[in-house]
């Protein structure tokens, strides 16, 4: 297994059906191809990685100069979605130029995580954000959608520190933790997963084999 993950887009949501009849809600990702474009090691760089690029077709004109300089160190064609996947071994053969598919390292029944970045929603209040009941909805009530006291003045005098409020909702980094392959397409590099991914269709994430596998509580 030359690399432990790959990247990809999340292309969107559908149901798969098992041989018993029972539907299996599933996202679509578009796992690579990908290239290899720099293998770092600690002797040079201090930790152990490697620098994945997903193929796809970009102008060369919307590549900036650092960029193209650096993917023509490898040989590679222009990318746009470049990130870095951690090596646990540093004896794993990678080199530059290398590709990456997908049914190199995934099977059905795989467990993988998937980063991906959330839904932007903007500023949201409290009750959207965090679900807060509200106050009365009743007439003369000037609390509707309030956050209600934030802290005491007696004590603690100040603001606990991660106090929910208002304020940016969504657009971050978030995982989906050992999620389980359903199906591999290798000849249209698709990856089927059971159950949702963070993210809108159509963006990038990165997909590596699950660092912690979910234990199944006993009925």
């Amino acid at each position: 297994m030359p690399v432990p993950g790959l990247l990809g887009k999340k292309l969107g949501m559908t149901q798969v059906f098992t041989e018993d009849g029972a539907a299996v809600p599933v996202t679509v990702l578009k796992a690579g191809p990908c290239v290899v474009v720099q293998r770092k090691t600690t002797d040079n760089d201090g930790y152990e990685a490697v620098q994945l690029g997903l193929v796809e077709f970009v102008k060369p004109r919307r590549v900036n100069k650092p960029e193209t300089g650096h993917l023509k160190k490898s040989n590679v064609p222009p990318l746009r979605f470049l990130r870095e996947i951690r090596l646990e071994d540093a004896k794993e053969e990678a080199k530059a130029g290398d590709k990456v598919l997908v049914e190199q390292l995934f099977k059905p029944s795989d467990r993988v995580d998937v980063v991906g970045v959330s839904k932007g929603h903007g500023w949201a209040g409290v009750v959207k954000r965090h679900h807060f009941a509200g106050g009365a909805a009743s007439h003369g009530s000037m609390s509707h959608r309030a956050p209600g006291s934030i802290g005491g003045s007696s004590y603690p005098s100040r603001v606990w520190p991660g106090q929910r409020m208002a304020g940016q909702m969504g657009n971050q980094r978030v995982t989906g933790r050992s999620l389980q392959v359903v199906q591999v397409d290798p000849e249209e590099h698709l990856l089927l997963v059971k159950g949702a991914v963070p993210g809108k269709n159509g963006g990038y994430v990165v997909i590596r084999r699950a660092k912690k596998v979910a234990k199944r509580r006993k009925k």
